[in-house]
């Protein structure tokens, strides 16, 4: 994913719901707001432009009590590696499978993570 962050359509944004900004995500994490951009640019988060002139933001789903959601980062790589760009990592994550079930973020958050790994990683070949 060589963009940190992107512009989105109104369907993706309906498909991820709530959203935070970076500030207040940083809030939320008990951290300077540099540091969750750090995160962004470092692959540990996504974020997304939503509306003209706002800022990026980034999944509220993303964020667990203040913390990157465990085995998130690994799956951004893995989804990376496939090829996938901002707009379609955010898709595969927050569109429900009926064989897992509900999304891959739900499955991290539920700490289900290896599941969600390999699936991600099986998307390269």
């Amino acid at each position: 994913m060589t963009k940190t962050h992107v512009d989105i359509d109104p369907e993706l944004d309906a498909l991820v719901g709530e959203w935070l900004t970076l500030t207040r995500a940083a809030q939320e994490a008990g951290l300077p707001a540099g540091r969750v951009k750090q995160w962004v640019k470092e692959g540990k988060l996504l974020a997304a432009y939503r509306q003209e002139g706002g800022g990026p933001q980034v999944p509220a789903a993303f964020l667990d009590q203040g913390q990157v959601v465990k085995g998130l980062p690994g799956t951004l790589t893995l989804l990376s590696d496939a090829g996938y760009d901002v707009t379609a990592a955010l898709r595969w994550l927050f569109t429900a499978d009926d064989t897992l079930p509900g999304t891959p973020i739900q499955a991290l958050r539920e700490n289900r993570g290896t599941e969600i790994r390999r699936r991600a990683q099986a998307l390269a070949f």
